[in-house]
C-alpha cells in the first residue's frame, strides 16, 4: 500500500533562479522589481544619516517588516530592503512546521487583525528563503541597473525569530535552522549555480556566510518566566547569540489594556480576554527578568534586549476570520506598547538604552507604526521601528520609502544630521516641556489630544467599494490586489485590444496563501485570489489545489481547469502571457 499524498503546502516557494529571472524580466519591461515602481525604491538622503546600531551591528535605516506576513519568503525580503527596511525580523520558526492555519487569516478591513502566527513553510524551508534572500540582496547591492536608484544602500541586519518553548528549540530541526543561519555557507554553494544570465558575473561573489547571530524570542501568549529564562540562556550559551526577548501586551494588565482599548480609545466591540492575563508574564517578575537576563548575557559577552510587542489576544467577535480567538494589531496595540515602553522605563532607571535612561538593554519596537508616528517613535530612542499592519494596506511595500523620505525632513527640519542628534535634540525639548524621558512625553501626548489618531472614529472608516461583482478578467483596476498581498502573488498585464479596462490582474497561485487581504481591500464584490488567473507551475500542487486554475509549462498553458471552461478563456490568456509585459515568472537564461 502506498502512503497518501500529503497535502500541498500553501505556499510553494520559487528558486532563486525564478526570483531573478522575474527581477530581469520586470526591470527590463516595466522598470518594476516584484511589482514595486522604481519610484518607491529608497534612496538615502546623503544629508542625513538614518543609521542605528541593532545590538552592536549597523544598519542603514531604522525600519523594516516585522516578523510575519512580509517576512517569511525571499522576495518579501527584497521587495522591503528596495523599500528602505534594512533591519529584517525574519518570522517565528518553531518545530511544529506542518500547521493548518485557517483561511482567511489576516483582517485589516479597520484597526487589524489576525490568527496567523507561525511559519508556513516547513523549517528547512525557511532556511532556504532566507539564503536566497541574503544572496538576492547582495546581488541587487552591486547590480548595474539599479545603482542610480539605490546608490549606497548601506548595511543590514538579518534578525532570526525562534518560539515557543524549549523542547521545541531544543529539536535537532530547530537547532539546525539556527547553526545554518550562523554558518551557511553549505546553503550559498549549493545556490552560487542559480546565478546565471545577467547575473551569472555574481556566481563567485564572497557572499557572508553568517546569515544571522542576533536572535528574537517569541514567548508568544502562556510561555511563563522560567521557560523565558532557559531559553533565553540556551540560546546565549549553546547558540552563541545576542537575543532579544519579545514580550506580551498583557505585561501592562488587564485593567490598564481594557481601559485603553474599551474606555479611552472606545474600541467597545473589542472582547480582550482577561484569562489570557493571567497565564502571561507579570509585571514585576518581568521587571525582574529583564534584569537578570541581561547581567547574564554581559557576564558572557553577550548584548540583550527587549521587543514591544506581541500582538493582543482578544476574543473573535467579528466573523470575518474562524476561530474563537484573534490577535489585535494596528493603533490600539501603539497605544498599548508606548505606555508600557514608558512604564517598564519608570520601573527599570538606567537600564534601557532610550533617552533619560541610558541604559544598555536595546528596545525594539512593533506595534502600529506608521508615516505619521515613526519619527516621534524613533525619538523615543527605540531601535529599530519594525512594521506590519502598514503594509497590508494598499501601496503595501511602496509605503516605506515615504516613511523615510518623511522622516529625513523630520530630522532636517530640527538642524539634526543624523537620527542620534534628533534623538538628543528631541530629549532636551521634552526636559524642557516639563518630561523626563521623550517616551513619557510621547504617551502623555497619547492619552490627550495627540491620540486621536488612534481612537475609533478615526478608524472605523471601511475601504471603498462598488456594486459590481468581480470578474476573471477586467475590474477597475485599482492595483490593491497587488499592494496589499505581502508576498507579491499578484501581478498585472496591460489589455490587449478589445479587452476590458486597461490591466489584467493574475494570481501566481503558489504564492498565494488565501490570506483574505486582497478580498478585504478589493471594491468589487469577491475574492480575487480565487476568481482572478491562478497559475501554476507545478503539476503537484496544480493537481492537488481545488478550483480554476492553469498550469504553466515553459510559459505555454499545459493545462487548464474552470468551471465554465472555453477555448476562447484559455486562448485569451495565453496571448495575454506571451504580450510585450507577459509572463515575470521566467528563469534567466543560462550563461
Amino acid at each position: 500500500m502506498t502512503d497518501p499524498v500529503a497535502p500541498s503546502p500553501p505556499l510553494t516557494p520559487m528558486t532563486l533562479s525564478t526570483l531573478l529571472g522575474r527581477i530581469a524580466h520586470e526591470w527590463d519591461s516595466r522598470k518594476k522589481i516584484f511589482d514595486l515602481p522604481n519610484a518607491r525604491i529608497w534612496k538615502p538622503d546623503d544629508g542625513v544619516d538614518l543609521s542605528f546600531e541593532f545590538l552592536g551591528r549597523r544598519c542603514a535605516s531604522p525600519i523594516g517588516p516585522a516578523a510575519g506576513p512580509h517576512s517569511q519568503m525571499a522576495q518579501n525580503i527584497v521587495l522591503a530592503w528596495l523599500g528602505g527596511g534594512r533591519l529584517f525580523e525574519l518570522k517565528t520558526v518553531q518545530v511544529l512546521d506542518d500547521l493548518e492555519i485557517a483561511r482567511p487569516c489576516i483582517d485589516m478591513e479597520t484597526i487589524g487583525y489576525n490568527i496567523e502566527w507561525s511559519q508556513e513553510l516547513r523549517v528547512p524551508e525557511s532556511l532556504a528563503e532566507y539564503t536566497k534572500a541574503w544572496m538576492a540582496l547582495a546581488v541587487l547591492e552591486q547590480w548595474e541597473p539599479l545603482r542610480d536608484f539605490v546608490a549606497d544602500p548601506g548595511p543590514h541586519v538579518f534578525d532570526m525569530s525562534v518560539g515557543y518553548d524549549l523542547a521545541g528549540i531544543t529539536t535537532e530541526k530547530v537547532a539546525s535552522f539556527i547553526d545554518g543561519m550562523r554558518d551557511a555557507t553549505t546553503s550559498i554553494d549549493v545556490l552560487r549555480s542559480e546565478l546565471t544570465g545577467p547575473f551569472a558575473e555574481f556566481r563567485d561573489l564572497d557572499f557572508e556566510p553568517v546569515i544571522s547571530d542576533t536572535l528574537t524570542l517569541s514567548t508568544f501568549h502562556g510561555c511563563p518566566p522560567q521557560e523565558i529564562e532557559s531559553i533565553t540562556k540556551h540560546l546565549i550559551d549553546h547558540h552563541d547569540l545576542d537575543v532579544i526577548v519579545k514580550l506580551n501586551p498583557t505585561l501592562l494588565g488587564y485593567e490598564a489594556v481594557a481601559g485603553i482599548v474599551n474606555d479611552e480609545l472606545g474600541y467597545t466591540d473589542v472582547s480582550v480576554q482577561e484569562a489570557a492575563f493571567a497565564a502571561d508574564l507579570q509585571f514585576d517578575r518581568g521587571v525582574e527578568l529583564i534584569g537578570e537576563l541581561n547581567q547574564y548575557a554581559k557576564d558572557r559577552g553577550h548584548r540583550f534586549g527587549i521587543k514591544l510587542t506581541n500582538t493582543l489576544v482578544v476574543d473573535n467577535t467579528r466573523g470575518f476570520m474562524p476561530e474563537d480567538t484573534m490577535y489585535l494589531s494596528g493603533p490600539p496595540l501603539h497605544v498599548i506598547a508606548s505606555c508600557l515602553l514608558d512604564r517598564l522605563a519608570t520601573a527599570l532607571p538606567g537600564t534601557l538604552m532610550i533617552p533619560g535612561h541610558d541604559g544598555d538593554v536595546m528596545v525594539s519596537f512593533s506595534a502600529g507604526v506608521t508615516k505619521d508616528n515613526l519619527a516621534d517613535t524613533l525619538a523615543a530612542g527605540v531601535n529599530p521601528a519594525t512594521i506590519c499592519s502598514d503594509l497590508l494596506k494598499p501601496g503595501g511595500y511602496g509605503r516605506m520609502a515615504p516613511m523615510l523620505r518623511g522622516l529625513t525632513k523630520e530630522i532636517a527640519a530640527a538642524g539634526c544630521a543624523d537620527l542620534e542628534s534628533y534623538r538628543a535634540h528631541r530629549q532636551a525639548r521634552a526636559v524642557v516641556a516639563g518630561h523626563g524621558s521623550v517616551s513619557a512625553e510621547y504617551v502623555a501626548g497619547l492619552h490627550a489630544d495627540g491620540g486621536d489618531a488612534y481612537r475609533l472614529a478615526a478608524n472605523e472608516k471601511l475601504p471603498r467599494s462598488v456594486d459590481h461583482e468581480l470578474e476573471m478578467f477586467g475590474c477597475v483596476a485599482c492595483n490593491f490586489c497587488i499592494t496589499v498581498c505581502p508576498n507579491d502573488a499578484f501581478f498585472n498585464i496591460k489589455s490587449l485590444d478589445g479587452m476590458p479596462d486597461r490591466q489584467q490582474y493574475l494570481v501566481l497561485a503558489e504564492l498565494c496563501n488565501e490570506c483574505g487581504n486582497c478580498m478585504v481591500f478589493c471594491p468589487e464584490d469577491g475574492d480575487p485570489a480565487r476568481i482572478k488567473p491562478r497559475l501554476y507551475t507545478d503539476p503537484s500542487v496544480f493537481a492537488a489545489r481545488d478550483g480554476q486554475g492553469f498550469l504553466l509549462d515553459g510559459g505555454r498553458i499545459a493545462d487548464a481547469r474552470l468551471d465554465d471552461e472555453t477555448a476562447d478563456t484559455v486562448s485569451l490568456l495565453q496571448r495575454l502571457l506571451e504580450s510585450p509585459q507577459g509572463l515575470p515568472l521566467r528563469e534567466v537564461e543560462p550563461s
